[in-house]
């Protein structure tokens, strides 16, 4: 008979590479005064007062001890399109804003990341010129359904599909077949598909209702886009997933109704989870209307009720993680009379998030812990990278943000936007909560307004399998 292995017991570290002191640490089951030390970037001890020494100390009283933020929806563009944004630009702006990872989508790169091959490119870039960890999503388009198994070996983090045209001609939208046998055979790869739910044939439909009647401007842009056009993209995604048991992630929902359809389905014990967007939380179709170019998007921001009610669903725990879908473009794109044309996306990586804290008001304490859930623990879970990431906990990467409560409101500026485009729907919006720091595995990125020197590299994450 051999042997039972006898475990080693693990000592305590007599110093710490660094100690994050006094703060408020959250976590997705609460808020506890702690310490945390940290030894080659992984936190190694939580507890109430680390008296050992350290290298460095991060005094944190009176500020909270968030969760790095992981980002599962930007678009950086790169390669092909860096003049629209770009690895550098994007991932400096998520560290300002508290984000210590990202998930590239596979369009607005040229050429789109369809292959393995796209994909090693853009993580060679990436791990060149990225500040903070990140994952690349796959594209899931008509024609590479043969390449889906190399993406997966590549590290792909899963793959999106777009339900109607993407905007891009080189990243086509699926038509149902192709999406059905998609999802079957991401299901045996053992891959998340992410939907862009829209109706194709729908938004068609409005938009050429809405031409013709000689209109093209901002209120016809929002017409266009019923709740209708993004329930029956829905509808149809899930029903795949039932059929195919491949796990579905709906990107972006934009409605209470679209969230009822997912909760709907996981009742019926469908794989799928709901993201949406902090534009989605914050705004209104009365300040799209007012904001104009900055704040188009698809699916559109809808009315007042709407988004008081994906409030209530968040709270409520029927939506699962929060991204940006950060998709800038130059300022060239985004002027134009006919609305229409104009490039749809929200350059929102560096601030949204901030804001959604904010908007948080009077209930900041209570609602801080589901922030954390929705913002790193439940995107680490989904995306099966919860083995390091995602909790402040031992054994876990030293990934985090400081948050700063004032009692003076600061109002966002162009000037201090760190994308390459000062674009934002953000600009001129008041905040009393500010990011202070940004800490990727233990290395800081962002300090105090500044970007650090020397910054560490960031990482290639893949999950799980």
């Amino acid at each position: 008979m051999s042997k039972k292995k006898k475990e080693t017991p693990v000592l305590a570290p007599s110093h710490f590479d660094l100690v994050v002191r006094g703060g408020h640490v959250v976590t997705s089951e609460g808020i506890v005064e702690a310490d945390l030390g940290i030894v080659d970037g992984q936190i190694v001890r939580v507890a109430s007062m680390i008296t050992e020494d350290a290298s460095e100390v991060v005094e944190a009283h009176g500020r909270y001890v968030f969760p790095g933020i992981m980002d599962a929806h930007v678009h950086f563009n790169e390669p092909g399109r860096t003049d629209w944004e770009g690895i550098a630009h994007g991932s400096l702006a998520l560290a300002a804003g508290g984000g210590t990872c990202f998930f590239d989508m596979p369009l607005n790169s040229e050429p789109p990341v369809i292959d393995a091959a796209s994909l090693r490119t853009k993580r060679a870039l990436a791990e060149e010129k990225s500040c903070t960890d990140f994952a690349l999503w796959g594209g899931l388009v008509p024609g590479n359904l043969d390449r889906l198994a190399g993406l997966r070996d590549a590290g792909a983090i899963g793959l999106k599909a777009f339900m109607c045209h993407s905007g891009i001609d080189s990243f086509r939208n699926v038509d149902p077949h192709t999406l059905r046998e998609g999802m079957k055979r991401a299901a045996k790869l053992g891959l998340i598909v992410a939907v862009h739910a829209e109706d194709d044939e729908l938004a068609a439909r409005y938009t050429a209702e809405q031409k013709a009647k000689g209109r093209f401007n901002v209120r016809a842009y929002l017409a266009s886009r019923p709740v209708e056009v993004e329930l029956a993209a829905i509808r149809q995604a899930v029903e795949f997933a039932g059929e195919t048991g491949c796990a579905l992630h709906v990107v972006h929902v934009s409605s209470p109704e679209g969230l009822a359809l997912i909760t709907e389905a996981k009742a019926q014990r469908v794989d799928v989870s709901a993201e949406t967007c902090p534009h989605y939380l914050l705004f209104n179709e009365h300040d799209v209307v007012k904001l104009g170019a900055v704040a188009k998007c698809s699916p559109v921001i809808r009315d007042e009720r709407s988004r008081l009610a994906l409030w209530a669903e968040l709270r409520a725990g029927d939506i699962q993680t929060i991204g940006s879908d950060h998709s800038p473009s130059p300022p060239a794109l985004k002027t134009s009379k006919d609305f229409f044309a104009i490039w749809g996306g929200i350059a929102g990586v560096q601030h949204g998030f901030q804001l959604l804290f904010n908007e948080c008001g009077e209930t900041l304490e209570r609602d801080l812990p589901l922030l954390a859930a929705v913002l790193a623990r439940n995107v680490a879970r989904r995306f099966r990278l919860d083995e390091h990431k995602g909790r402040l906990a031992e054994g876990f990467d030293a990934d985090f943000t400081l948050l700063e409560v004032t009692k003076k409101k600061h109002t966002i500026t162009a000037n201090e936007l760190w994308t390459q485009h000062r674009l934002s729907p953000y600009v001129g919006r008041q905040s009393r909560v500010r990011i202070t720091h940004t800490y990727v595995r233990g290395q800081p990125i962002w300090s105090d307004g500044r970007i650090a020197p020397a910054t560490r590299k960031g990482k290639f994450l893949q999950p799980q399998r």
